[in-house]
């Protein structure tokens, strides 16, 4: 990833922090026809490593895993909000007029080897944990042990699990760190009032910056 020193994020708790917030995360390595990719959702162990480790599954049906059971080095990615910024929300274009459009956004890029695995309690585990975690918060949270357990043992034989320590992280947080002050507000209160929530939820990404 580009990453001039002003955009660079360096504070793992910060860059775990953005990766659990990024509900999907797209998984690419280079498989025995090229590049390919896979949007998957993540578990985050903090503890586990330098880095983190990540936890996720593949369908037994998609070959990406093949390339990480055979030792393919994977990127990671996870999207924060973005939005485009306007040239009119610069003060500098009052002032001078050489401003152009620009994009802010987060991002963290992960990378590692992976684990693959297929052993039913393991992957049970998993898929309970990913479960709870994206149930958490719904008034009635839905559970494995919901359905019946025969259903969901067929369900694991249809899936192949990985656990990928990470070696290398990457965090960018382009936020018109480069820009003045009276530039950087501009753009603030110009994505807080927008009527896009994704651009106010960056307005309020920018604020620390300030």
């Amino acid at each position: 990833m580009y990453l001039p020193a002003s955009f660079r994020q360096e504070d793992l708790a910060e860059l775990h922090l953005q990766m659990r917030q990024s509900r999907l995360a797209t998984l690419v390595c280079q498989g025995a026809d090229g590049l390919v990719a896979s949007h998957l959702p993540l578990l985050l162990e903090a503890g586990e490593g330098e880095y983190g480790t990540l936890y996720g599954h593949f369908a037994k049906a998609n070959p990406q895993w093949r390339a990480l059971a055979d030792g393919a080095e994977a990127l990671v990615v996870f999207n924060g909000p973005d939005a485009y910024v306007s040239p009119a929300w610069y003060a500098a274009k009052a002032e001078h007029g050489k401003v152009v459009p620009t994009w802010n956004y987060i991002a963290v890029h992960a990378y590692g080897q992976a684990e693959v695995f297929d052993d039913a309690e393991r992957l049970l585990q998993l898929v309970g944990r990913l479960s709870d975690q994206h149930e958490a918060g719904r008034p009635q949270p839905w559970a494995l042990s919901d359905a019946p357990r025969d259903y969901i043992d067929a369900m694991l034989r249809a899936i192949v699990g990985f656990a990928l320590p990470i070696r290398r992280i990457e965090g960018k947080w382009k936020l018109g760190q480069n820009r003045s002050q009276a530039d950087q507000a501009g753009v603030r209160e110009g994505l807080a009032g927008s009527a896009d929530g994704r651009d106010r939820e960056l307005a309020q990404r920018m604020a620390p910056t300030l």
